[in-house]
């Protein structure tokens, strides 16, 4: 296998990159609708019918299964660090929509991470 991935593969894990952002984004989605002061019970059990969770649960089974697919082809040395991308988008993404913080320090850290994905791909 030669040392670079190829466009297919960048393609499939950046897609699964952003499927884990979007699971993120339906848990907070999900959080956002528990009742805040009701004990830890009761917050449990509306989870179970809060249906941004179940399809959070949902999205990142499907995503457990094309985790498997993509590594019958990849290296899991060299596709892991493409789950970092998921840590550099979420807090873009949560910014934008949720209208999060995001610091100077933070902007940085997502820089190094993009840095580090482009040497892993190249």
């Amino acid at each position: 296998m030669k040392d670079g991935l190829s466009t297919f593969q960048i393609l499939v894990l950046v897609g699964y990159a952003l499927g884990m952002v979007a699971g993120q984004m339906l848990f907070k989605l999900a959080a956002l609708r528990l009742p805040v002061e009701a004990s830890t019970g009761t917050r449990l059990v509306a989870l179970l019918g809060n249906g941004w969770f179940v399809a959070a649960l949902v999205l990142y089974g499907a995503l457990s299964v094309m985790w498997v697919w993509v590594l019958t082809f990849t290296p899991l040395a060299r596709a892991y660090p493409f789950v970092a991308l998921a840590f550099a988008v979420t807090p873009l993404v949560a910014g934008l929509v949720f209208a999060e913080p995001l610091s100077l320090r933070l902007l940085v850290g997502i820089a190094v991470i993009a840095a580090g994905l482009v040497l892993v791909a190249g």
